[in-house]
């Protein structure tokens, strides 16, 4: 059998629930640095949301386009129907 350095032997319950505790302390640290990363990758770009009015101007210019572009196959339609 190999024993590790670190191995450590407990003799009273008082060392075990101080290990305990210090285990806890190292999991909630451990927890909290995961969910600090974890926001940061699911967070918005910040660089999108500086952009916010050239994106509306663009959707305007795509709806205006498709707009026009219905207007004038319903001009060519009636022309070509109205007989």
């Amino acid at each position: 059998m190999i024993e590790n350095e670190n191995t450590q032997v407990y003799t009273t319950l008082r060392s075990i629930e101080e290990r305990k505790l210090q285990l806890l302390k190292e999991i909630r640290k451990d927890n909290n640095q995961i969910n600090k990363l974890r926001k940061q990758l699911f967070a918005k770009p910040t660089a999108l949301t500086g952009r916010k009015n050239r994106m509306s101007m663009q959707g305007l210019m795509s709806t205006g386009a498709g707009v026009f572009d219905g207007l004038l196959l319903a001009w060519k339609l009636y022309r070509k129907f109205k007989k």
